[in-house]
Order: C-alpha cells, then structure tokens, then sequence
C-alpha cells in the first residue's frame, strides 16, 4: 500500500482587498493584544509536543497537560514508547477522550520514528503527515513550535471559528480553511497570528457566547454582536 500523500492547504480566490486590509489590522491588533503567543502544551522537545498534539484531539489542552509528565516520566522517547505495553499507556492517558485510539496512534507514530527516522521527529511536511494520528494541524503545531518552520496555520476548533467569524473562511473542510487564512495574512504572520486567534478564541470569542462588549476587534469583526448568545462585558 503505497503511503498517503499530505493534504495541502487548498488554495484559494476567496481574499479580496477589503479582507485583506481588515485581516491586516486584525493581526496587528491580536499582536499587540497577546505579547507571546505560544503553545499551552507543556514539552521539553519535539517528540514531546508530537505525543501532546495527537492526545489533545477532541480534548482540552489542560486535561492533556495534567496527563503528560507521567506518561513521559515513563516513556521519554520515542525507543520507550515504541515498546510500551498499550493496556499501561491508556492507564496513563485514560483521562483524555478516544484514550484507547489515542494510545494506538502514539505507540504506532513512536514505532514509526523508530524504524523509519532514527527515533527522531522529522521536519517536514510530508514526513510527518505520514505517521498515524498527524494530519496538517499536528505537524503544522510541531513545525512551527518545535522546529521553527512555518508551512501553514493549524486550524483547530478556535481557528476554525474565528476564521469564520472574520469573514475570511465560510469553507467546512479545515484544509481550505487553512488556505483561505494563508491567503489573507502575510506570511510572516502565520505563526503568530495562529496562536493569537487561539488565545482569542478561549479569552473572548467563545463559542456559545462570545464576549463581543469587551472585544478589541469589534469594529472590525463583521460577526460581532451577531452571534447568538453575545455577552458585553466577561462575567
């Protein structure tokens, strides 16, 4: 079977010049807001943040944070986990959502890089979008945080929505959501402004009920005070 190509980030028509000066100022506003955009996974090394990424699906940063230091006390790398008993790991992980496919995804992405990449976490796109449990948003997430090389914007729930609430991205499948944000913000923007919307989108644009009387981004947001469930002020 051969092995499956990454998905690209769809191109796309869609930014016109009004969206493009609105997402500009938006990206400045969100970079003067949030001062040091960065993951709130905690990780020592890419291998880490590869592990934490996959277990954070369908589940909160937090709750994966609070799993992490004994899974990685016991497996520290990629030669331990590869080994590990299954039935101990989703002992570790049993707290996170989907523990059991959790668990075979990272034994069989700690097996890949075993026999395919000498035990380390590759640097490339279509490296990573290999392993099991990786898709663009992972490998994105790793890319970017662990490696410094930015090929796009991981678009999780929070990117999603904003996207859709700025107007930049009416799209459903995340892949041309990703393209649509790459092509409204410059790309020397990409990583920040990745982290930016997600900080954005846990401390105001929530999802039930956006704070949009305490936005920033109001005057700017052709969503905001629309959405159902609006709040003024945090409560």
């Amino acid at each position: 079977m051969p092995p499956k190509r990454p998905a690209a980030a769809a191109p796309t028509t869609c930014c016109d010049e009004e969206q493009l000066v609105r997402c500009i100022e938006i990206a400045r506003r969100l970079e003067k807001h949030y001062m040091d955009p960065k993951p709130a996974l905690h990780f020592a090394n890419p291998f880490q943040l590869l592990v934490a990424v996959i277990l954070s699906a369908q589940t909160t940063d937090d709750g994966v944070n609070k799993a992490t230091p004994a899974l990685f006390a016991a497996y520290p790398d990629a030669h331990a986990l590869a080994q590990a008993d299954s039935a101990h790991v989703e002992e570790l992980v049993h707290s996170l959502g989907f523990f059991r496919q959790k668990t075979k995804s990272i034994i069989a992405t700690a097996q890949a890089l075993v026999a395919e990449h000498d035990g380390e976490v590759p640097k490339t796109m279509e490296e990573l979008t290999q392993l099991r449990g990786v898709a663009r948003k992972t490998a994105n997430i790793v890319l970017g945080s662990a490696f410094g090389v930015v090929e796009g914007i991981a678009v999780d729930t929070h990117v999603f929505r904003l996207a859709h609430r700025f107007g930049i991205s009416s799209a459903k499948d995340p892949n041309k959501v990703e393209g649509d944000l790459c092509a409204c913000f410059p790309r020397e923007r990409w990583y920040r402004v990745n982290y930016e919307m997600i900080s954005h989108g846990r401390a105001i644009c929530e999802a039930k009920r956006p704070v949009c009387g305490a936005c920033f981004l109001a005057d700017v947001c052709p969503s905001a005070f629309q959405v159902a469930g609006w709040r003024e002020s945090a409560e």
